[in-house]
């Protein structure tokens, strides 16, 4: 399966995928990460930059649902098992979504996740579909109640992953890009992370938030921008490459569903 096709590259390309994956700050050994100060209660009431507004959000849509979005109290990411996870400096805010308590929804999974809920809460149930690399297809079907649902979404992480993710997805033009798309790189390993929410100021400056969960599968959380000042979480949308405080992302790897 593909999921332990991509456990075993992984240790087979450890060496490539740690300079991938090193963080821009220095790791913190299963740190619990203290409050500090105000929290926002929501991804809409994460702070803007000076002289920032945020993009409206048509109502319904899968931006709205991403704005409404709770926040934990808790700056912690724990990972499936209960652990803290080992780097606890890559993150800024949590989202009150459970990871389980399996190995499984890790970031591809955490991307599906968050679609596959926007349209459960929509009952747009004939809509949640998603491919493995052999393009088989994973429906929900006609049983929509939660149990079904939370059953379903654990065989498509089993079965589903960065590559077939990747592939579903379409390639999006950087000037489209909205709340809700995916940058992704489709491998063994790969990388997936979710656009939350986006803003603009008066001489056409973009700026946008991302989310991941990572391996092993972990709390969802907003990330920290590793170049920006101490704790900001806004990137600025162009056309380079896009570092994250645990992944480097080449140019134009933007995403549609």
């Amino acid at each position: 399966m593909e999921r332990y096709l991509q456990m075993t590259l992984f240790f087979t390309f450890l060496p490539i995928y740690s300079k991938l994956e090193k963080p821009a700050f220095n790791i913190q050994k299963n740190t619990i990460v203290e409050n500090e100060g105000s929290h926002p209660a929501h991804i809409k009431d994460i702070e803007l930059p000076a002289g920032f507004s945020r993009m409206k959000a048509d109502k319904n849509s899968f931006a709205d649902w991403l704005e409404a979005l709770k926040l934990k109290e808790n700056k912690t990411v724990y990972l499936y098992n209960g652990q803290p996870k080992r780097n606890q400096t890559a993150q800024f805010a949590l989202i009150d979504i459970s990871v389980g308590n399996k190995d499984l929804q890790q970031c591809a999974d955490a991307v599906m996740r968050m679609r596959a809920e926007y349209l459960y809460a929509q009952k747009r149930f004939e809509e949640i579909i998603f491919f493995d690399n052999n393009k088989t297809a994973y429906r929900l079907g006609a049983n929509h109640d939660r149990k079904h649902f939370d059953a379903y979404l654990e065989n498509v992480f089993y079965r589903c992953g960065t590559a077939s993710l990747e592939k579903q997805l379409k390639t999006v033009d950087l000037k489209m890009v909205k709340p809700g798309d995916v940058l992704i790189k489709g491998g063994f390993p790969g990388h997936a992370m979710m656009v939350m929410d986006m803003a603009k100021n008066d001489k056409g400056k973009i700026i946008y938030l991302l989310a991941q969960s990572y391996m092993p599968a972990q709390d969802i959380h907003i990330v920290v921008n590793p170049f920006g000042q101490k704790g900001n979480p806004w990137y600025e949308l162009n056309e380079g490459v896009v570092v994250t405080p645990e992944w480097v992302f080449p140019e134009r790897h933007f995403r549609a569903w």
